[in-house]
């Protein structure tokens, strides 16, 4: 089933201006129920504008009005003939005048959040060239000091799908390659789920603990015999008081 665009900033518009039940919502941009109702607890997505699906030609006024009476009433993408039998598009992804100016942003936080991506990975999602992926990495942007990190996703420059498939696709080649991959690296790629159930590294191990013990009891036992060594020093021989010169 075909979805819309910028599912997110859809998914916002329609939690504002809508009484459409969250599982409405879900089933039509895509995305897990959950997620809606974080977007309206305004925990996830937050600062996303919301992006009106009437005016953009994705669904229309009757659709809706149909889903707000009807709770079971699935909504469904309006259709568009000028889209049928279009070919995918080869090369270069495109990227809309309004938002290539936030394309340092997202660059910068694929870098920072996922160092795992090469830099034709990332030009690939947010349709950019090797030399500013390059100087964002070495922090040789002349625009660095000014940039935040933000996610590509929410900018609507790349979909969810293609950044989890480029990001197991890197930890798939990385641990082909036999490379070593630190703990905060391997909880990026598990799922919530997964990261809850595995087990807390102990911050001291025990050995270490028997260890600090004995070396205390040594330390007791040398004093004692300093302690006794200092004694029989000052004890002088019997019979030396009552010798005469």
């Amino acid at each position: 089933m075909a979805k819309p665009i910028m599912a997110k900033a859809t998914a916002v518009w329609l939690i504002d201006n809508t009484t459409i039940s969250f599982k409405q919502i879900a089933d039509f941009v895509g995305m897990h129920e959950l997620e809606i109702q974080g977007i309206a607890d305004g925990d996830v997505a937050p600062g996303v504008k919301g992006f009106d699906p009437v005016a953009n030609n994705q669904l229309t006024d009757e659709e809706i009005a149909a889903a707000e009476k009807s709770p079971l009433h699935k909504l469904k993408l309006k259709f568009n003939a000028a889209a049928q039998g279009e070919e995918k598009r080869r090369g270069p992804r495109y990227t809309p005048l309004s938002k290539r100016q936030d394309r340092p942003n997202s660059i910068l936080w694929l870098v920072k959040f996922h160092p795992e991506l090469t830099d034709g990975q990332i030009a690939k999602l947010v349709g950019t060239t090797k030399p500013t992926i390059q100087s964002i990495r070495e922090r040789t942007h002349w625009n660095i000091a000014n940039m935040q990190p933000i996610d590509p996703v929410a900018l609507g420059l790349c979909k969810q799908t293609e950044l989890d498939a480029a990001v197991q696709k890197a930890a798939a080649k990385k641990a082909a390659e036999g490379q070593a991959m630190s703990d905060d690296e391997r909880r990026k790629l598990l799922s919530t789920e997964q990261s809850l159930t595995m087990d807390a590294e102990p911050k001291i191990p025990t050995a270490i603990e028997g260890l600090e013990t004995f070396s205390l009891k040594d330390e007791d036992e040398e004093k004692e015999e300093e302690i006794l060594d200092a004694d029989s020093f000052f004890n002088l021989p019997s019979g030396t008081d009552d010798e005469q010169p």
